[in-house]
């Protein structure tokens, strides 16, 4: 097992102060580097290298967000993930050496908020970190003043209070990043949002290169609640699809 250590440079001023991430990657190059420019950025960070030790160190350490590679030696990323979120829901940025949609799905299918594929810019990886811990703080301010009611479209229900959704009736275990995104197209039902403007509202980037991973939990977000509620509109966009009147 890795030994792991942490990071207490940076000062208050800096906007990812005393915010713990904890690094999971096997390869000794990558997690120096994402390790400095996190640090850079004022966060605490630890490592590990293994599967066994990253899931020591979330239970230890309680970090705020994990960044976690996919493949890794004792058991793989998908695993942490499962075995981490089970201990407590944390934000997960994932990361694959394949630019593999399978891979993709899988993760944001464990739990993962998002992903990476290697190669990638620390430059772009610290944003999505930064977005990825908004998101929380979001998600917590809504919990303490929740809209009230609920939001049905059909067989579909949305209840914002409590960040539960229902399809007849049945609980879907959505991640909050997909929460979030069915929020918005239900904000504006059978309007054509396109995936630039996804990306701004659920995830603040604003980057077009991000727009793969819009697709990608569309499609997560289609095996949980049903592929014909969500219309693509070729070279457009996405509409959350509602029953004719």
């Amino acid at each position: 097992m890795e030994q792991t250590h942490t990071s207490q440079t940076g000062t208050t001023a800096t906007p990812g102060a005393q915010r713990r991430v904890l690094v999971v990657e096997d390869d000794a190059t990558i997690v120096d580097a994402i390790a400095a420019r996190l640090r850079a950025e004022g966060f605490l960070v630890q490592t590990a290298s293994d599967g066994p030790a990253a899931v020591d160190t979330a239970e230890a350490w309680q970090p705020d967000l994990l960044i976690l590679d996919i493949m890794l030696p004792g058991f793989d990323g998908l695993e942490v993930c499962r075995r981490v979120q089970a201990q407590r829901p944390v934000p997960v940025l994932m990361l694959t050496a394949r630019d593999d949609e399978t891979d993709m799905l899988v993760g944001l299918g464990v739990g993962a908020d998002d992903y990476m594929t290697k190669p990638f810019s620390m430059r772009e990886l610290a944003a999505r970190v930064h977005v990825l811990l908004r998101r929380v703080e979001r998600a917590a301010l809504a919990a303490t003043t929740p809209r009230s009611g609920i939001l049905r479209l059909g067989e579909l229900e949305i209840d914002h209070a409590q960040r539960r959704v229902r399809v007849r009736s049945e609980d879907v275990h959505l991640t909050p990043t997909e929460f979030d995104l069915l929020v918005c197209l239900a904000n504006t039902p059978r309007a054509v949002l396109s995936r630039e403007q996804l990306l701004a509202e659920v995830w603040d980037w604003a980057d077009a290169s991000g727009t793969r991973t819009v697709d990608s939990h569309i499609k997560a977000l289609r095996r949980k609640i049903g592929a014909e509620r969500i219309r693509t509109v070729h070279g457009v966009g996405y509409a959350l699809e509602t029953p004719t009147p």
